[in-house]
């Protein structure tokens, strides 16, 4: 009978670690605007403070949204316009042709890294393509969906 506990006692500590090993790995891949290059939590911390306050009832933000966001004609232009439908490849800027460095922080691990520059490109190139500024929700859906590039 003590070999068959002995068993089951064995049998249970190694399904108990299994268990923890897959929760541990599932939640490292649960972040990946954390994990990437360049992205710090509190640039979408500060976001995450600024969306509450533009509406109650902000939740969290979405890389589906964020993606949506940057493909989204206002009338002729987009942001991928310029940053090309792939944010892992170089752009042109529409009107003057200047090279634009790739957008997704895994092609280029300056990208988010700095955000004075990040609010610095914001507010041009919001501005450029919807004539406005954008949200804190838009700019947290858009690091989050970047973040999220492989």
């Amino acid at each position: 009978m003590s070999r068959i506990s002995s068993f089951f006692d064995v049998t249970t500590l190694f399904d108990v670690t299994t268990r923890l090993a897959v929760t541990a790995l599932l939640a490292g891949a649960a972040q990946p605007a954390l994990a990437q290059p360049g992205i710090t939590a509190s640039l979408l911390d500060s976001y995450r403070a600024a969306a509450v306050k533009e509406d109650a009832g902000f939740r969290d933000f979405s890389a589906q949204r964020g993606e949506k966001f940057f493909h989204a004609k206002n009338g002729d232009m987009s942001c991928a316009t310029c940053h090309t439908d792939n944010p892992k490849s170089a752009g042109k800027h529409a009107k003057t042709g200047k090279a634009i460095e790739a957008l997704a922080p895994v092609a280029n691990a300056q990208r988010l890294s700095d955000p004075a520059k990040v609010e610095k490109w914001f507010k041009r190139n919001c501005n450029d393509v919807l004539q406005r500024v954008c949200t804190a929700k838009e700019k947290g859906d858009f690091v989050t969906w970047l973040a999220a590039v492989k």
